[in-house]
């Protein structure tokens, strides 16, 4: 309303300048009619109801079009008659509901007022009046181009919002994937293994332990889960893949690691999606491979971060949850999103070997 009222405002105040009096739409070519008591309410009629002509637009274009009629039958001819054109405009982009109803009711409505015009001698002909009533459509045809334009624009946006929300959910299930399933792996692994140490009460106590600090990573990694979903989330902790490391061998995984080169003093994805990659390649290592020689390389260059895991198959399949299939493939999605290179499948000496080229800075 306050952005649409100065619109009628100014249609009302330009109908009062007297160099624009009897200047407004003429049809029927009637002689101009002065001003009196009852252009007051024709001049408010056209003109105020703009005010809501977004939110009632019905109300509005009635409104007008009353006001339009008493104008031409009175041969007003006011500035402010050019309301109309607005109102069927309007009418088009915002009317909601009974649309044909309404342009069949005004299209009856104009006729009515086409042979009363006649009657009282209107110069315009059956051209003329056909003329007026094909503007009056174009202008209800353009709003009706701006509904469906914004209909087309609300569904974009919703279908962009769908989008963006199952991509959010693909990620948090990634990320749970990523942060719980090493932990919990290591964990059930360790317990398995209690079963058998009954006898030797100091290993027992030192597995059992090693089983509670597990559970505590978990939790707390569980508890920094959202920051970790954030897109602005903090880097990657120096030492991160060292300590995963070791929750490995904790877990009875032997694991030669070496790191080659420094890590970046701003680092951003590239490291993330590393730790990532070493974390799934180690947990697959404890489920499949448990026991047997493990080895991870890491080389941080200047342009991409080289990672390569390797098991050599002399392990065992280890009691732990089933694979979901969404570990490897979400890390191959994870690398090529960055423009990286993923590969993962059996090595020909045996065993199973990943490896990763991330380019560093991307993201970053």
């Amino acid at each position: 309303m306050v952005r649409d009222l100065p619109l009628g405002l100014a249609l009302v105040v330009a109908s009062l300048i007297p160099a624009l009096k009897n200047r407004g739409t003429q049809l029927g070519e009637l002689p101009g009619r002065p001003f009196d008591l009852l252009t007051v309410l024709v001049l408010a009629l056209e003109g105020l109801p703009l005010a809501v002509r977004r939110k009632w637009p019905l109300i509005c274009l009635i409104l007008v079009s009353a006001g339009f009629v008493v104008d031409q039958l009175h041969a007003y001819h006011l500035v402010a008659g050019s309301a109309l054109p607005v109102a069927l405009l309007s009418a088009g982009a915002y009317l909601e509901r009974g649309r044909w109803a309404t342009a069949g009711v005004l299209t009856v409505a104009y006729a009515g007022l086409a042979v009363a015009l006649a009657r009282q001698g209107a110069a315009e002909g059956l051209v003329g009046f056909i003329t007026f009533y094909l503007a009056c459509a174009f202008a209800w045809g353009i709003g009706a181009w701006l509904r469906q334009t914004r209909a087309v624009e609300e569904e974009r946006r919703r279908n962009v919002a769908e989008t963006t929300r199952t991509a959010e959910r693909t990620r948090i299930a990634r990320e749970l994937h990523d942060v719980v399933t090493h932990h919990v792996t290591a964990m059930v692994v360790q317990v398995e293994a209690a079963r058998y140490l009954t006898a030797a009460p100091d290993r027992l106590d030192q597995t059992l332990g090693n089983v509670a600090g597990t559970g505590r990573r978990a939790i707390t990694d569980l508890r920094h889960l959202l920051d970790l979903l954030n897109p602005d989330h903090g880097p990657v902790a120096t030492g991160a893949l060292s300590t995963l490391v070791d929750q490995t061998r904790q877990a009875g995984q032997p694991v030669e690691f070496v790191e080659d080169g420094r890590p970046q003093e701003s680092p951003g994805s590239a490291e993330a999606i590393a730790h990532r990659v070493v974390q799934e390649a180690l947990t697959n290592a404890l489920k499949y491979d448990h026991g047997g020689q493990t080895s991870v390389r890491v080389r941080h260059g200047a342009r991409d971060i080289m990672v390569e895991i390797k098991t050599d198959g002399t392990g065992t399949a280890a009691a732990s949850p089933g694979g979901s299939g969404r570990g490897l493939s979400g890390l191959r999605e994870r690398v090529d999103v960055v423009g990286g290179e993923f590969r993962a499948g059996p090595d020909p000496a045996g065993g199973f070997v990943v490896t990763a080229r991330i380019p560093a800075g991307s993201g970053s």
